[in-house]
């Protein structure tokens, strides 16, 4: 079922939100130590600590509004909660960094697993914003299951060997800027492969 349309300002806010701020508060207390119940807690911590509930009140908020959430978005906020949470119970930052590498694990079997079966799962959540012909959902596919292991990797690279405020930054910045490209990357796909609006246009090239 279709959800309700709502400003794309404001739904952006609302799924970059909890990220920004995550960036802004451990970069306000990144070289800060709190101590609570005889433990102490550091700048990235506590960060997480404010991300997970703001995660869950913004998500919340987008479902409100919306009336429906993508099965991305369901199994983000889920990683989220469980890998957020056992980082603030066990005051262990190594489980929230490694919570992209799942989510992207995830993206990566769920879209391959469709593939095995001939088809897209991607286009089942995308085709009402891009409309694009079989083919051209198969490549497209492909390539975000193969682009979607690859930053599983990368992210483990990242947390594995630099320090807090390089995987901070990536997080902010380097996953988002690396998913916008690798779609600014795709414009011959979706010329080419683009569904005309009458149905009747024929595929287009063998699949690559």
């Amino acid at each position: 079922m279709a959800g309700r349309k709502i400003n794309p300002w404001l739904k952006i806010g609302l799924e970059l939100g909890p990220v920004i701020a995550f960036f802004v508060a451990f970069s306000r207390l990144k070289d800060r130590t709190v101590t609570i119940g005889g433990a102490d807690y550091g700048g990235f911590i506590l960060a997480t600590a404010g991300f997970v509930p703001l995660m869950i009140v913004t998500t919340l908020i987008l479902w409100r509004l919306t009336g429906r959430l993508s099965p991305m978005q369901v199994a983000t906020l889920v990683l989220v909660v469980v890998f957020g949470g056992l980082s603030v119970w066990f005051n262990d930052e190594r489980f929230f960094k490694m919570k992209p590498t799942l989510i992207y694990l995830l993206f990566a079997g769920i879209l391959g697993f469709g593939l095995l079966k001939g088809k897209s799962y991607l286009a089942l959540v995308m085709d009402e914003i891009m409309p694009l012909e079989h083919a051209g959902w198969m490549i497209l596919t492909r390539r975000l299951a193969a682009f979607f292991a690859g930053l599983a990797v990368l992210n483990e690279v990242i947390w594995r060997t630099m320090s807090d405020e390089a995987w901070v930054n990536f997080k902010t910045f380097g996953l988002t800027a690396a998913i916008f490209l690798f779609f600014l990357t795709q414009g011959g796909v979706f010329r080419r492969y683009e569904a005309a609006a009458d149905g009747d246009r024929k595929r287009g090239g063998e699949d690559a």
